[in-house]
């Protein structure tokens, strides 16, 4: 298995089972877990509620034994949009692509024990994509301005990273553009922040630390604000189980649920700059006591409580795609696919296949850009005439694409370097013919 595939296997299947885990605990506080389960959960779980067909408020999804839930379901669709267009992905696609398959794919769904179309399982905030983009046609690139602003769009975006694998701005530049379809304001944020965090955690060799720093390097406001807190206490435990409430306390300021997740307040999931959504920063705070380690960053989610099927689906996203498809334990994955009616390999390495093409039309696309720069007599004097008094008329309009290649930017790394990657081959995806 090339390295391409094992880390996509390892981000996607990885995924899938985090969602699985974390949908047993879903909506519950650590010490409901605790009190449920008899101590902190460990692996698969039963659902919250023995009576799940009826209980309040989860009724009537049966979340736990290894089941699936949208996050997956909507994580897959994302892949089969990507299987169609077999490059990258805009707003336009999401209308094009991916909400036909939402509305009229058949699929298993697991928490439902029935077949069924994928919009069926929905939430409010992910059914707006079919309401404005379906019903309304709105435009695709603003259709996401007053949805409920959730981890909605960010919990499916790891595709999106995989694709743009070792290129974390690529991966947030495509996200922001996909999740305009979806969200906005922070859940927008969120989105293509996560899937700057998968792109970083695909690069050969990369660290906890890099996929922090390239988070931390593009995220925007109150998310990076909530990341940086959230890591900076997260360095302070080499426990999930002590760490929960301080990483709890750290979001708190930046969470606009409250302490009482099932009865949010009047301010909850509204869009501003100073808040974000809670799942991302408590997947990378939980990352990083974990160490990256798979199992303990699953583990720390899951038993975090909240949206919690949300926040172990990205920490085990990330987790899988640092560690490659044998960090995942078999015990978890083949019990996810097997309840769930899923091959939970397929996709990743669909997606695996697809980013190879996806690279090769960058690097086509690029040379074609590269022999026009050529024409234009540029290649040879850009430089120098950086620092020419010609240049410095421009302003900031003029100058701001020439900055992209300037020494100050490339900083190194995976985190420096994210920016600086705006000007590589890998991130050249304008259509050029």
């Amino acid at each position: 298995m090339g390295l391409l595939l094992d880390k996509s296997v390892g981000c996607l299947v990885g995924a899938a089972v985090g969602d699985a885990l974390g949908g047993a605990t879903e909506t519950a506080l650590p010490e409901e877990i605790q009190a449920r389960f008899g101590g902190w959960v460990d692996g698969i779980a039963p659902p919250f509620h023995a009576n799940w067909a009826t209980a309040r408020p989860m009724a009537p999804y049966h979340k736990g034994d290894g089941h699936i839930t949208d996050d997956t379901l909507m994580t897959h669709a994302l892949v089969r949009a990507y299987a169609r267009k077999r490059d990258h992905l805009d707003a336009y696609d999401v209308v094009e692509l991916l909400v036909p398959d939402l509305i009229e794919r058949v699929v298993y769904i697991p928490d439902l024990e029935r077949e069924g179309l994928t919009f069926h399982r929905l939430a409010a905030a992910e059914r707006w994509l079919v309401t404005r983009l379906h019903h309304a046609h709105a435009d695709p690139r603003e259709a996401g301005v007053g949805n409920i602003v959730n981890c909605g769009a960010a919990m499916y975006m790891a595709p999106v990273g995989v694709v743009n694998a070792g290129d974390p701005a690529g991966a947030y530049a495509e996200a922001v553009e996909i999740a305009g379809a979806h969200q906005h304001s922070y859940g927008r944020e969120a989105a293509a922040v996560f899937a700057a965090a998968v792109a970083a955690a695909m690069t050969p060799g990369a660290t906890v630390d890099d996929v922090v720093g390239a988070a931390l390097d593009l995220a925007r406001d109150g998310t990076r604000a909530a990341i940086d807190a959230v890591v900076t206490q997260a360095r302070e435990y080499d426990d999930w189980r002590e760490a929960i409430k301080p990483l709890r306390a750290a979001i708190a300021p930046y969470d606009t649920v409250g302490e009482e997740y099932r009865r949010p307040g009047l301010g909850a999931r509204r869009p501003s700059r100073l808040h974000s959504i809670e799942e991302l920063p408590a997947a990378l705070g939980m990352l990083v006591v974990a160490r990256g380690q798979f199992r303990a960053a699953v583990l720390g989610s899951v038993n975090y409580g909240r949206d919690s099927d949300s926040t172990a689906t990205m920490a085990a996203a990330i987790a899988g795609a640092l560690g490659g498809a044998e960090v995942v334990p078999t015990e978890w994955s083949s019990v996810v696919s097997e309840a769930s009616r899923v091959d939970l390999v397929e996709p990743a390495r669909v997606l695996a296949e697809i980013a190879g093409e996806v690279f090769t039309r960058d690097q086509e696309r690029f040379a074609r850009r590269a022999t026009r720069f050529q024409e234009l007599g540029a290649a040879g004097s850009a430089r120098s005439e950086l620092a020419s008094p010609a240049v410095a008329t421009g302003g900031v309009a003029g100058s701001a694409r020439s900055e992209l290649a300037s020494p100050a930017v490339a900083t190194g790394g995976v985190a420096g370097s994210a920016r600086s990657e705006l000007a590589s081959p890998a991130v050249a995806t304008e259509r050029l013919s």
